[in-house]
C-alpha cells in the first residue's frame, strides 16, 4: 500500500496547457475522488498518474518511487475504466487471470489469486461464464477483479459506473466502497458525478480548467466552501447563488424581495454573491414568491419558485405536501446557514 504524491505537475498538448501546476498528496490506503465538470482535466491527470500520458514538467511519486518517466506496467498500478474491455471468448475466471499469464505466472498461483478476487468481489458462481450471460454490474466487477489479482500499489478508476442504469451505479458505489474497506489499497476514483464523490471518498479533489480549486474531506467542502465554483458545484441540488448587497442590519437581494434579509455580511456597502442551500430555508404564509414546480419526491420535495423574474431559487421541504405552481409562498432563511462571495473573483467572504 503507498501513497501518491504529486508536485507542480503540468501536462501541455503542444502550446495548449490542460493541466496547470497541481501539487497534492494522497495518503496510503486513502480513497480520492477527482470530480469536476466536463474538460476540467481530472482523466488527464489519472492516465499521468498511470503513465498513459506523458508528465510535461513536474514529479508524480507512488511511494518513495518517482514514476513520472517511468512506463504504465512499473508503476505498480492497476486501472480500471468506463468500459469493461473484457475478452468475449473467456471466461471470467479466464479474463481475471490474463494479465497474469501473459506475465508468466504459474497456473497455481493464478487460480488462487483468482479465486481470491472472486470472493472478494462476490463473483464465485460466475467464473465459468461469459461475459455475454453477465450483467453490466458483474462484468465491472469482473474488471475490476481483473485490477485485484496484479496486487497493484495504486487502483485507479476512471468513471467506471458511467455506463450503468442508476439502480446498477448505486449498488456498483456501495461494492466500491465496501471493497476499499476490505482491501484496504489506495483508490483514486475519477467522476463528473459529485453524489458518488460525497458518498465514497475520503478525500475529494475539485478541479476546473486544470487546477485545483480545492481539496479536503466531503463534508468539509459541502460546509466551507473556498469559493463560488465549490459551492455550487458540492450538493445536491445545488446551493442557491443569487447578487446581493450589504446593507444596514443584513443585505437586500433582487431575489429575495424587497425587504432586507437580516445577517452580518462581512462589508456595509458591498456588492457579494449571497450563498443558502435549499435546506436551509423555510418555506411561510406570504406571496413574495410564486412557486413555478414542484418537484415532489416522497417524503422531500423540491419547490422552484421566483420573486418577479428574479433569479429563480430551490427550496427543499419535508413531509408529503406539494406546493402547486402559481401559488404564492414567503422564505425565512436562517442568516448562520448564508455564505458570502466577491462577485469578481469568487473568493470566499468570511
Amino acid at each position: 500500500m503507498s501513497g501518491v504524491n504529486l508536485q507542480n505537475v503540468t501536462k501541455k498538448y503542444g502550446e495548449t496547457q490542460v493541466i496547470h501546476g497541481v501539487d497534492l498528496g494522497i495518503a496510503p490506503g486513502e480513497f480520492c475522488v477527482f470530480v469536476g465538470p466536463s474538460g476540467c482535466g481530472k482523466s488527464t491527470l489519472l492516465r499521468m498518474i498511470a503513465g498513459l500520458e506523458e508528465t510535461t514538467s513536474g514529479e508524480i511519486r507512488i511511494g518513495a518511487r518517482d514514476v513520472t518517466r517511468l512506463d504504465p506496467a512499473q508503476r505498480g498500478v492497476a486501472m480500471v475504466f468506463q468500459t469493461y474491455a473484457l475478452y468475449p471468448h473467456m471466461t471470467v475466471a479466464e479474463n481475471m487471470g490474463f494479465g497474469l499469464k501473459m506475465n508468466g505466472h504459474p497456473k497455481a498461483e493464478i487460480r488462487e489469486k483468482v479465486a481470491k478476487a472472486a470472493d472478494i468481489l462476490r463473483l464465485n458462481d460466475y467464473l465459468t461464464r461469459k461475459p455475454k450471460a453477465l450483467s453490466g454490474g458483474q462484468r465491472q466487477r469482473v474488471a475490476i477483479g481483473r485490477a485485484i489479482v496484479r496486487g497493484p500499489e495504486v487502483f485507479l478508476f476512471d468513471e467506471p459506473l458511467s455506463n450503468l442504469d442508476a439502480e446498477l451505479r448505486v449498488e456498483m458505489r456501495v461494492e466500491i466502497a465496501r471493497l476499499h474497506r476490505e482491501i484496504g489499497a489506495t483508490m483514486i476514483y475519477v467522476t463528473h458525478d459529485q453524489v458518488e464523490a460525497m458518498t465514497l471518498a475520503d478525500k475529494i479533489v475539485v478541479l476546473r480548467g486544470g487546477r485545483v480549486e480545492q481539496t479536503g474531506a466531503p463534508l468539509d467542502l459541502y460546509r466551507d466552501p473556498d469559493n463560488l465554483f465549490v459551492a455550487g458545484f458540492i450538493g445536491s441540488p445545488a446551493m442557491n447563488l443569487i447578487p446581493a448587497r450589504a446593507v444596514e442590519g443584513g443585505v437586500q437581494a433582487a431575489a429575495l424581495g424587497p425587504d432586507v434579509v437580516p445577517c452580518r455580511p462581512p462589508a456595509h456597502g458591498a456588492d457579494l454573491m449571497l450563498g443558502f442551500r435549499p435546506q436551509d430555508a423555510e418555506i411561510i404564509p406570504g406571496d413574495t414568491h410564486t412557486v413555478e414546480i414542484t418537484e415532489a419526491l416522497g417524503g422531500v420535495s423540491f419547490v422552484h419558485c421566483a420573486h418577479r423574474g428574479a433569479p429563480k431559487l430551490v427550496i427543499e421541504t419535508k413531509g408529503t405536501h406539494v406546493e402547486s405552481p402559481g401559488a404564492g409562498i414567503a422564505l425565512r432563511i436562517a442568516p448562520e446557514s448564508m455564505f458570502f462571495f466577491d462577485p469578481a473573483s469568487g473568493r470566499r467572504l468570511r
